[in-house]
């Protein structure tokens, strides 16, 4: 357990690798993490996901369904290099985790089933990768199974991904319904050798022999491949690989170096395989991480602003550089807040105060730790390139900038996908109603695609979420974690409002003359229709003013009383989006106006705004993804076309139909158990948000309750 305090200890942060790993649901993650912390020496026993023993699925609610829920960090060494591991969910449902965690890792190793290929969050999970330019390799996971293809898996990442596979590693009898014999070993296309995993002490021993005579005329064909591709990618490979072709030496160091490169550049992805189950493989795969993906250093330098001029700043990955850090993800327990950071540069001690840009706060980090999933180990130093747990944070939520006082930066957010589900819940007894509210805002904290809000008008208490799977983590937290006695009622879709036509200066005012001080003012606005942009405000707000009719002091109150209002300002109760508010005319008092009588003067704007523009229900419509056995393809698309479901491809995948598809959510509810029933358990699906999109004009009448 010593790992972490090295890793403090050291400044040489070209061993440094921070990775995530990454994949859709029962490819075999945890699994392969298990292995690795097992090979790595950072656990003695390994555990198993079908009986809830493993090292990162260390919540309850993990080891009884069997899959991740939540992002667990751990540090591990191999080959004096620490690897900072965070092995994320493949569950839609928290895609937040992925989100968040691809932010700050330099690398990211994505795992993929050698039966099903790439599926739904598969591509979801690489989109994140490219968004955030996370350099990945690939592991074909799962080799042992029948109906294991690596052929097939390959072109799919080529194919769905947009991707450029590099394989390194390819498989020895493996192939559909075993048709290549069982599968036996490896064979490295780097260094031209089989080898060969000894079960007997779990893998630990690796045996190497030359390649089968009946396998030599297949791999010498993906090599060549293999370095064709690499001189099409690397101009400096090229010229070592024409050398080679007319009698030079080509060296291993030579492959891997240009395998590095286009790597890094992010152009390729190197591909392996192996079966972590069977202790297959990921040996290759730590040194591929070691070899292939990226060191802080490799990292271009964070680019932020600074919190007061606005002027862009840049940190480079430096002990020596001035602090810049960014919290990703915070746990609650009995003890206080875990907060946990990554540092892109400078140092941090525990004990020490930092500055909090965006909230305009310092904050104690009192005390730091490396994370070795649900264990922890004390360090009094962390510089650039680690992640650490610090308590002490009070301020300080997902997404926040830590930083040095004398030198302030303010790191570009984490954007999260709005919430598209929700339910009401009150608590058992009014003994429980200040447990619930304390509890309610301690997830959130938590998990920023979690959020909640008291109706005024009915004292309802509504709580959002990604899924059906989400809130049920949600709803079980609560119980289990918090001890807290709550009734939820059923899951519901979360809807937005637009305008269905553009309205021009409209009066919103605010008068209170009599007698002592007054309340004066008076504003008028434009309202459209405009969409927003990915991560955008929902409301685009502009200022058109002239002359001075308002004075300046009072804009940002109406501004922010537009965005207040739009919140919860639908006819359904519902949040207005995807508006551009112009304030085009105002008229102020020079003693009665204050910054209150233009918020309430804003807020009517926007009222009578909506009565004259009428209104436009959005529903969320969910990304579908639906693998069936052909015989009961007719079943499954029956039932999705009575969900309002539009079919947008099928396609084969081996002896099962993929069928993609876009469905409002309001008639996903329970799809789970619809499609089992159909398909007599065999099929399968994923299921992501996608957009929101009108709804029929009826609906809005029945939400309305006109």
């Amino acid at each position: 357990m010593d790992s972490g305090r090295q890793a403090a200890e050291t400044a040489d942060l070209t061993r440094f690798r921070n990775i995530g790993i990454v994949a859709h649901i029962d490819a075999g993650k945890t699994t392969t993490t298990e292995r690795i912390l097992y090979y790595t020496g950072t656990i003695h026993k390994m555990g198993d996901v079908d009986d809830g023993t493993t090292t990162t699925d260390f919540y309850a609610e993990e080891q009884e369904r069997g899959i991740t829920i939540f992002s667990a960090a751990i540090t591990c060494r191999w080959k004096d290099h620490v690897i900072n591991i965070i092995d994320t969910p493949g569950h839609v449902d928290f895609t937040a985790e992925v989100e968040r965690s691809l932010r700050v890792l330099d690398g990211a190793v994505v795992i993929f089933s050698a039966v099903e290929g790439v599926e739904a969050q598969s591509e979801t999970v690489w989109r994140q990768a490219t968004k955030y330019k996370v350099p990945r390799i690939c592991f074909i996971n799962k080799m042992d199974r029948i109906g294991a293809e690596f052929d097939r898996v390959v072109q799919e990442i080529e194919e769905r991904l947009e991707a450029r596979p590099l394989p390194v590693v390819i498989p020895i009898g493996a192939g559909p319904e075993g048709s290549m014999g069982q599968f036996e070993g490896l064979i490295d296309l780097v260094t031209m050798q089989a080898f060969y995993s000894e079960l007997e002490d779990k893998g630990q021993t690796i045996r190497y022999e030359a390649i089968p005579e009946r396998c030599r005329a297949d791999a010498e064909l993906w090599r060549e491949n293999l370095l064709n591709q690499l001189s099409d990618l690397d101009e400096a490979f090229a010229e070592a690989y024409m050398a080679h072709l007319e009698g030079a030496e080509l060296t291993t160091e030579a492959i891997e170096a240009a395998l590095r490169r286009v790597t890094l550049a992010g152009v390729a992805q190197p591909v392996l395989c192996g079966a972590s189950f069977k202790y297959v493989g990921v040996q290759r795969l730590l040194d591929a991480v070691l070899a292939y993906l990226p060191s802080p250093l490799d990292k271009p330098p964070i680019v932020g602003h600074h919190p007061k001029k606005g002027t862009e700043l840049t940190r480079k990955p430096d002990p020596d550089e001035p602090l810049a850090a960014l919290v990703f993800k915070i746990t609650n327990s009995q003890h206080g807040d875990l907060s946990f950071i990554r540092i892109y540069s400078g140092r941090l001690k525990a004990g020490t105060r930092v500055y909090n840009p965006g909230k305009d706060r310092k904050e104690i980090c009192s005390r730091m730790y490396h994370i070795m999933a649900d264990d922890k180990e004390a360090i009094d130093v962390a510089q650039a390139g680690d992640i650490v747990g610090v308590v002490g944070l009070k301020d300080s939520f997902t997404g926040d900038t830590l930083c040095d006082a004398a030198h302030p930066i303010l790191l570009e957010r984490i954007e999260f996908p709005e919430t598209v589900i929700s339910m009401s819940i009150e608590p058992m007894s009014s003994a429980d109603k200040g447990k619930l509210a304390d509890t309610l805002a301690a997830l959130a904290r938590e998990d920023p695609t979690f959020n909640y809000k008291v109706n005024e008008e009915t004292g309802e208490t509504i709580i959002s979420g990604m899924g059906e799977l989400h809130l049920e983590i949600i709803k079980n937290r609560m119980i289990r974690d918090y001890n807290l006695k709550a009734r939820v009622g059923r899951p519901r879709v979360s809807y937005r409002e637009t305008f269905k036509t553009a309205v021009h200066r409209v009066e919103g005012s605010f008068i209170r003359q009599t007698g002592g001080p007054g309340m004066f003012a008076r504003v008028w606005i434009d309202v459209e229709p405009a969409p927003q942009p990915k991560g955008a405000p929902p409301i685009a707000f502009v200022n058109r003013l002239k002359g001075g009719v308002i004075p300046q002091e009072f804009i940002p109150a109406i501004e922010n009383a537009i965005r207040e209002a739009a919140k919860s300002g639908g006819e359904t109760g519902s949040p207005l989006v995807d508006l551009k508010v112009t304030l085009v005319d105002g008229q102020a008092h020079e003693t009665d106006s204050n910054e209150l009588a233009f918020r309430f003067a804003a807020e009517d704007a926007l009222k009578q705004a909506q009565e004259q523009a009428g209104a436009v229900l959005l529903e969320p419509i969910m990304k579908l993804e639906v693998v069936t056995p052909e015989e009961y393809l007719g079943d499954v698309i029956a039932d999705l076309n009575s969900r309002r479901a539009e079919i947008t491809a099928i396609h084969p995948r081996g002896k099962l139909q993929v069928i993609d598809a876009k469905a409002p959510l309001e008639k996903m509810f329970g799809y789970s158990n619809a499609v089992r029933s159909v398909s007599q358990g065999r099929a399968s699906f994923a299921m992501e948000p996608l957009e929101y999109a009108p709804a029929p004009e009826g609906l809005l009448a029945i939400l309305s309750g006109r």
